[in-house]
């Protein structure tokens, strides 16, 4: 099962040609995705099973999904806290105009930054981090963020508590 797996994800995916369209995704394509989201260690024997394909087929379409960068990668869900960062924010950040590249490498090398985008509204760039604490998030912000020239201003949103979604909540064409 294992080294299913191994000869799935061994192949470097092909380059993504920015704003090349994407080949449209049938419902077993949108059903291995569902799956691998819920199970990413799901071996591809496993997931031919269950979406009724062959072994060749299931293989063949996720690496077809990965080549065409719909898969980014396989990961684990994380319980932040009790891995020891029991401090996380989303922190949204004001930057000077065309800027976006140069500050989203410099957020990219930040300790515990987990997920940047770039969005429209009051703000330009919303930032996910996770930290041992409120000390070091405090550090981050203060010392780190604000150092960076192309950042004008910073909100910070402390995060209580959160829930990762199950794949089958995230799709609303299921």
């Amino acid at each position: 099962m294992a080294e299913d797996w191994e000869r799935v994800v061994a192949p470097a995916p092909a380059p993504v040609i920015p704003g090349a369209p994407a080949r449209p995704l049938d419902a077993i394509d949108r059903d291995i995705l569902r799956i691998l989201q819920t199970d990413g260690r799901a071996s591809v024997r496993s997931v031919a099973e269950r979406v009724h394909v062959s072994r060749a087929n299931a293989y063949a379409r996720i690496n077809r999904l990965i080549d065409d960068g719909v898969i980014r990668g396989f990961s684990a869900r994380v319980n932040h806290e009790r891995a020891g960062h029991g401090a996380s924010a989303y922190i949204t950040l004001k930057i000077v105009q065309n800027s976006w590249r140069t500050v989203r490498e410099q957020l990219q090398a930040l300790p515990g930054a987990a997920h940047i985008a770039l969005v429209s509204g009051d703000f330009d760039v919303l930032l996910l981090v996770h930290t041992p604490d409120n000390r070091t998030l405090r550090e981050l912000v203060l010392t780190k963020l604000q150092s960076i020239p192309e950042v004008l201003s910073t909100r910070t949103l402390l995060v209580f508590e959160e829930t990762d979604l199950d794949p089958d909540h995230r799709d609303p064409g299921r």
